[in-house]
């Protein structure tokens, strides 16, 4: 952790869950945090828990679909601190329903946030990372970034462009001699109020409430701050790719041996899998 002292980090979506508890680490780690939100109540408790340790803080309401705003946000962040090391591009959303009986409003909301959002983060501050001489973009995907599960059409089509961004800017960097560290990130099931903001197309028959205390029981096994310290961990190493929890470990197994036809064996696995596909099968099961 000694690696972020003195670093300058941006983290969107920090008002709650992982991007949370990455600002809160890497504050004790001896970061300055440039750290932003929608949800200004959220954003102001983690700023009182940043300050609290003494991290620098800069806070900020941001919507990561406004590019022109992100792009603005980019030079003040970097004239305030006078650099930007790193963003954590974190900010996201969710939305349940198929193709069959989702909104076009309700995917492009999903992918405006999950994937836009990620790529005006990522080109607004880009620059910036470049010019520190020791840069690194963090994008978080997700399981479903891994493997595609059936209900979540919008999530998957987000993450899986995450993914694949990622990836590809990851060679452009290396190819172009930047010295801009690249990582994608595939969290499993974490404990943070995620869904609780998650729309359900109308006509799914599953109740919000009880889709949250499922994902809660039997789905999120781990916590925003063993996903943050799993995250930076990586971040340390330059890794090009971190799975973060068991679960996003065993989907990332099935997927690799059984490659196109995990599907067919997806929601009949028992542990961790059964877990990780309890939601799944039950939507497939509403959909038969």
């Amino acid at each position: 952790m000694h690696k972020f002292a003195g670093k300058v980090a941006v983290v969107t979506g920090a008002g709650s869950g992982i991007g949370q508890a990455l600002a809160i680490e890497l504050g004790r780690a001896g970061a300055s945090l440039a750290i932003s939100d929608v949800n200004t109540d959220g954003l102001a408790q983690t700023e009182e828990q940043l300050k609290a340790i003494g991290a620098p803080v800069k806070t900020d309401r941001l919507d990561v679909t406004e590019r022109e705003a992100f792009q603005a946000y980019a030079d003040e962040v970097n004239d305030h601190f006078g650099k930007v090391n790193q963003i954590y591009n974190n900010a996201g959303l969710t939305h349940i329903g198929t193709l069959e009986l989702s909104d076009f409003k309700d995917i492009e909301r999903v992918i405006d946030v999950d994937f836009w959002g990620v790529v005006n983060g990522t080109k607004a501050f880009l620059p910036h990372l470049i010019a520190s001489g020791d840069g690194h973009v963090v994008n978080i995907s997700s399981v479903l970034g891994v493997m595609a599960l059936p209900g979540q059409v919008a999530y998957v089509s987000a993450k899986f462009a995450v993914r694949g961004f990622t990836e590809a800017l990851r060679q452009e960097m290396a190819a172009a001699g930047h010295r801009v560290g690249v990582t994608v990130v595939h969290p499993g099931g974490v404990k943070t109020s995620f869904g609780t903001n998650a729309g359900v197309a109308e006509g799914m028959g599953i109740d919000h409430d009880e889709m949250l205390e499922n994902f809660d029981q039997q789905v999120a096994k781990t916590t925003p701050q063993q996903a943050a310290q799993t995250i930076l961990a990586a971040v340390g190493k330059n890794k090009a790719r971190v799975l973060v929890g068991a679960d996003a470990k065993s989907a990332d197994l099935l997927v690799r041996a059984a490659s196109n036809s995990y599907h067919e064996v997806l929601f009949g696995g028992p542990g961790v899998l059964g877990r990780v596909t309890t939601f799944g099968r039950r939507m497939l099961a509403r959909m038969r």
